[in-house]
């Protein structure tokens, strides 16, 4: 059986106060913290370079570290200006190849907004956006993961992401649990249960497969009316989830998710915890 992993997506303030010259130096950080995946931020743009990303690549393999990309966060699949949509496609091509260089298994993808347009609408654009982008672009085994978002004029429900993922076996849903919760305010997941819910609605439409193997995303987040406001860490006490129900719903059903902490500047100690407080649900 596989096991879940557990990351930090990017570099925490820890690891920027060790000395650390570069995400070069990131999976030797992670696996000393006794953690085995880490998601490259590439949100504010792709600078890198190939020599850069291959090398990064390399040492996480040498690490048996589990990477993964988060592409830029200026990708909208439902942008309402064409030019917009077709810059998107090439943002995803871009992600590919450089997720390629770094062996890494899945891009996270942000949908777009639904603040202008209907619902709808919006999820015809980025239906054809998907299309047009898999009609074009080389995916090299890697899936484009489409992220539940957390603002609620955002695209990205978890019923439209498996929607969207319908389309193609090369789209997989990324299930941000903190954005789920911030977006309906808080309270979606009291227990174990609630958590076994969104692999149980994945798996039905999915397939087994996917649901038992999802990328995810993790941390507390403060929310308002309008849904998602900012990150926090696992010690704030107002905001949840909390994440000892999904660490305990992940034990009790064997899963293997990948587990990527969010939190603002704790991200890789607070991933720690969350695989201490799997492996005391696994007994």
């Amino acid at each position: 059986m596989c096991e879940p992993k557990f990351g930090p997506g990017g570099g925490c303030e820890e690891f920027r106060l060790s000395g650390a010259k570069s995400v070069l130096d990131a999976p030797l950080f992670v696996k000393r913290y006794g953690l085995d995946a880490y998601e490259y931020e590439a949100g504010n743009g792709l600078t890198a370079s190939a020599e850069s990303l291959l090398l990064i690549g390399q040492e996480a393999k040498r690490q048996g570290i589990a990477m993964s990309l988060h592409a830029p966060y200026f990708i909208s699949l439902s942008g309402v200006e064409p030019q917009k949509r077709l810059n998107s496609v090439e943002y995803i091509r871009r992600s590919l190849s450089a997720a390629r260089l770094l062996g890494a298994g899945v891009i996270v993808v942000h949908t777009g907004s639904a603040a202008k347009i209907s619902r709808r609408e919006a999820m015809d654009l980025a239906r054809d956006t998907l299309y047009k982008t898999l009609e074009s672009v080389e995916t090299y085994g890697i899936g484009i993961g489409l992220e539940t978002m957390g603002k609620q004029n955002q695209l990205g429900t978890l019923d439209e992401v498996i929607e969207l993922c319908s389309i193609d076996p090369r789209l997989v849903p990324v299930v941000d649990f903190g954005h789920m919760n911030a977006r309906e305010c808080g309270g979606v997941f009291p227990d174990a249960d609630a958590y076994l819910r969104v692999f149980d609605a994945i798996g039905s439409r999915l397939g087994d497969g996917v649901a038992r193997n999802l990328h995810c995303h993790f941390s507390k987040i403060e929310w308002t009316a309008a849904g998602e406001k900012r990150h926090l860490t696992l010690d704030d006490a107002a905001f949840g989830p909390a994440f000892e129900p999904l660490c305990e719903a992940i034990a009790r059903e064997k899963l293997s998710p990948t587990l990527i902490s969010e939190s603002a500047g704790t991200q890789t100690r607070d991933a720690k915890r969350m695989k201490d407080a799997y492996e005391r649900s696994r007994g």
